[in-house]
């Protein structure tokens, strides 16, 4: 694994692309804090980019560096969730603009799995996840699934659970800083 996890780093710190098993599915990533790296996986999904993706991030800690305030609430959502979620946060920081949706919000996830968390926690910055299918297409359900044109269009594929069964997409909840709370997708 640590093999694989130096391999990721070298292509992330230099813009490129990876696709990698994450706690839900077969995720495309990026740093999410390269501006260029972000428009590449936009490119690849053929996604418009007022669609925005999800950020994964290894701790709370590292949420709390990039959201300006996390609400109390989110530790309880996540501390109490019986899956993945990825929680929609108000006014993210230090993320790349196109990341960020119109409404200056970003889709944030804590990884659950420990490659994940290992990953991120060694590249120091959050990552882009989403899942690594053309934008209308079906999720992948195995790396298996996955079409040419993504695995043609990333740096690097990492070598890991490939005969795994994916789980499903994670839970998506909005958080708003006025209390407000939306489930987008359970």
């Amino acid at each position: 694994m640590t093999e694989e996890i130096n391999n990721a780093i070298e292509v992330l710190s230099k813009g490129g692309l990876i696709l990698y098993p994450t706690d839900t599915v077969w995720g495309i990533g990026c740093d999410a804090t390269n501006e260029h790296a972000v428009q590449r996986v936009y490119d690849l999904k053929q996604r418009d980019d007022s669609k925005a993706l999800i950020c994964m991030v290894a701790n709370d800690a590292m949420l709390e560096r990039h959201i300006a305030k996390v609400p109390d609430l989110a530790f309880d959502i996540m501390d109490l969730s019986t899956k993945p979620t990825t929680i929609i946060f108000d006014e993210p920081i230090g993320i790349a603009k196109n990341l960020i949706a119109k409404d200056n919000t970003l889709a944030v996830r804590v990884a659950s799995d420990k490659f994940c968390q290992y990953l991120i926690n060694k590249f120091k910055k959050p990552l882009v996840s989403t899942s690594a299918n053309i934008s209308g297409e079906p999720t992948p359900k195995n790396f298996h699934e996955i079409s040419n044109a993504i695995l043609k269009g990333v740096d690097y594929v990492v070598d890991l659970h490939r005969d795994v069964r994916n789980g499903s997409p994670s839970a998506i909840i909005k958080l708003s800083n006025d209390g407000t709370v939306k489930v987008i997708r359970e």
